[in-house]
């Protein structure tokens, strides 16, 4: 094992690293086919090398080349560290500046095995969201940050480290950017070449910006809208005895065990990777799992007696398959009509969990869900983010490699299917919506059921969860606000949680509107609820949603407790980048905007910049982010609270930004609710100051005007 010394001490070259190869004991990203031709196969080849003095190219080519061959990219899988990766406190790292040693525990955080959902393709969750293209700019980047001044800049293309720049203490200390491709040739097929010639890089969101909190983040959000569906949809605050049915249990998804039990309702959650499903039962997220359809339908009807099949979880399983024994049921009486939690893993395709659930009603005429969504990485549905419900994980996986054409035709027809499943459940008293990974989207492109009378192009059979349950939440200014506790110690954490406490109980205790206390009392419950249901995975991180007011307070409150020692270390500020200003996406956190604005990435872009000089630590924009490749341009910031008057000045000043920048947007778009906040942030601020619109105050002068 290496220490974290030696790790900052540049690319080990003399003597190199003995070639391990791939991990068998860790999860592996799907085969890529990325169609190079062979003088671009050569390119990446010839790109990959340039890392190396050539007196070690001649030993490592044919190993990068057989990579390139056997999972169409060059991860550099020699130069996988041997040191236990995971966010050390950050008085460990060897650094110059607080800043830097802030960053490299962000970036080990995302590579935990325990976090990541791929560690050794450097990638973090979603299927694709990478941290760095391969091994060697992870170890040129630790060594860059812990040589960095206060008057340097480290410079990130798409994980390559392009080196470190003078500039001012003021500066961001890094910049990132990831997949900014020319808009006309930002296509998947042009990606997965730009990839392997490993020149761009899809850093997801919080994957490329060393901003991932584990599966956390998710959680709370998965919290908020089931919460809230169940408010809109169902005319109800107590979800107990309530059913909600989606699928996947991976990097992300994984959250949706845990959110199901914290909200009261019984979730059932479909995935065909039963590593994935082991990890979340052994964290505790998952209360139990099966590979039984039967068993599924006992725990949601009024049977009181159940027969457990024990899952046949081995990598590769086919899924569905049984062993002939059964093992206690610690719950044995039937969930829902006990109205008690549950979150049951069912080891197979959500589209047979679908198809069977119709099977119920059209034979019992009960329905046995209320609520449904779907948490599949379908903005890569044809390399691994969905599995087509005709085939088992392995067959899928090995079709996806020999014959990608075929895999996309199989996974367009289970589309169709799982669509075709919650149309008919649809008509009865049963709610769907599209959590934002592009479900929707690619089972329309899939010739899928999905479309909508009078509708435009960016509306669907079933809204998205911006449209109908978040969408208000963001015009408010209330988003995925986060921060990581940098000493690793939980009762740091546990200050912190105390803190934000406080100022949402106090900002209520000073008057509220009544929109602004729903949301502040949900997310006073939500912290007095995360201790107890171990959401901590990795770094001692917390999230809840708020506003800029809230932003601003919780903010103070912590700078001023690291100044007088009650937290021991610096804390990392950041939000998800799916947040107020932080993401253009028309299917997604824009998909509210009726303007016609929602294709254009003006607020993004500017969110960025405007971050970067307001006092941001580090600053990130992405090309891709939830809903995929070429469909979204999303960015987010680090800001490191180091106790300082320069600290509070930066957070104050940068955070106020962060979430109006958005809001005047909504506002300028039609949004009433963004209409008040902005007025009301004018009159606390002199120094903001918005165009506001004016409404048509006579439809009929439009008419008119077009009929001449």
């Amino acid at each position: 094992m290496c220490s974290l010394r030696a790790l900052c001490s540049g690319l080990p070259l003399r003597p190199l690293p003995e070639n391990r190869g791939r991990c068998a004991g860790v999860p592996h990203a799907p085969v890529r086919t990325p169609g190079l031709s062979p003088p671009e196969e050569q390119l990446a080849l010839r790109n990959a090398l340039r890392y190396f003095p050539p007196d070690v190219q001649e030993l490592l080519a044919p190993e990068f080349a057989q990579e390139l061959r056997l999972y169409g990219h060059i991860y550099m899988y020699r130069f996988c560290p041997e040191v236990e990766m995971k966010a050390y406190p950050v008085e460990q790292y060897p650094c110059r500046t607080k800043a830097a040693a802030a960053i490299m525990h962000m970036i080990m955080n995302n590579l935990d095995p325990a976090v990541a959902q791929f560690p050794q393709e450097l990638v973090t969750y979603g299927g694709n969201g990478q941290v760095f293209s391969n091994w060697a700019q992870f170890w040129l980047t630790m060594s860059y940050l812990s040589q960095m001044t206060e008057e340097q800049t480290l410079v990130m293309y798409s994980g390559h480290p392009l080196g470190l720049f003078p500039s001012s203490p003021g500066a961001p200390r890094l910049v990132i950017t990831n997949g900014m491709v020319i808009p006309n040739y930002s296509s998947r097929t042009e990606y997965e070449k730009l990839f392997a010639l490993g020149v761009s890089m899809y850093g997801q969101m919080t994957a490329g910006s060393y901003c991932y909190i584990g599966p956390q983040g998710i959680v709370h959000g998965t919290v908020l809208t089931v919460l809230n569906a169940g408010r809109r949809y169902l005319g109800v605050e107590d979800l107990a005895g309530k059913v909600f049915v989606t699928s996947g249990l991976g990097g992300m998804s994984g959250a949706q065990a845990k959110a199901a039990v914290i909200v009261g309702c019984v979730g059932v959650i479909a995935e065909v990777d039963g590593a994935a499903l082991r990890k979340r039962h052994q964290q505790g997220w998952l209360m139990e799992v099966t590979n039984s359809l039967d068993h599924c339908m006992e725990r949601l009807s009024l049977s009181a007696h159940v027969r457990l099949w024990r899952p046949l979880l081995g990598v590769g399983s086919r899924a569905g398959a049984k062993h002939p024994l059964s093992w206690p049921c610690p719950h044995s009486r039937e969930a829902r009509k006990k109205r008690k939690p549950l979150s049951l893993g069912y080891h197979g395709n959500v589209v047979d969990l679908w198809e069977r659930l119709v099977h119920e009603l059209d034979t019992t005429g009960e329905l046995l869900v209320d609520l449904g969504s779907d948490q599949t990485s379908c903005h890569n549905p044809f390399n691994g983010g969905y599995y087509p419900v005709q085939l088992g994980f392995a067959e899928a996986q090995s079709l996806m490699a020999s014959d990608p054409a075929a895999f996309k035709d199989l996974v367009q027809e289970s589309l169709r299917r799982h669509v075709s499943a919650i149309n008919r459940l649809a008509q009865e008293n049963f709610f769907f919506w599209d959590y934002g990974n592009a479900f929707l989207l690619e089972a329309h492109r899939a010739g899928a059921d999905v479309g909508k009378t009078g509708a435009g192009k960016m509306d669907f059979r079933y809204p998205s969860y911006i449209q109908h349950i978040m969408g208000d939440i963001f015009s408010q200014g209330f988003g995925p606000f986060r921060w990581v506790c940098t000493s690793g110690d939980p009762q740091d954490l546990a200050v912190t949680d105390h803190l934000a406490t406080s100022v949402l109980e106090e900002a209520i205790a000073g008057g509220v509107n009544p929109a602004v206390k729903l949301q502040y009392t949900d997310n006073i419950r939500w912290i007095r609820e995360a201790a107890k249901h171990q959401l901590v995975v990795g770094s001692q991180a917390r999230i809840l949603y708020s506003d800029q007011k809230g932003r601003v307070a919780i903010a103070m409150a912590f700078n001023q407790a690291i100044a007088r020692g009650k937290i021991k270390a610096p804390v990392v500020l950041s939000r998800d980048h799916h947040d107020v200003s932080g993401t253009d996406s028309p299917f997604r956190e824009t998909s509210n905007i009726h303007d016609g604005s929602a294709f254009c990435a003006d607020m993004a872009v500017q969110n960025f910049v405007g971050d970067a000089f307001r006092g941001a630590t580090w600053v990130a924009l992405h090309n891709g982010g939830g809903v995929g490749w070429g469909e979204v341009i999303n960015g987010g910031f680090g800001l490191v609270l180091d106790g300082t008057q320069e600290a509070e000045q930066k957070a104050r000043m940068m955070l106020s930004w962060d979430v109006s920048n958005g809001v005047a947007r909504r506002c300028w778009s039609g949004n009433r609710k963004a209409y008040e906040i902005i007025c009301q942030t004018m009159q606390e601020n002199a120094g903001l100051v918005v165009t506001l619109p004016h409404e048509v105050a006579d439809e009929r002068v439009l008419q008119q005007a077009l009929r001449l």
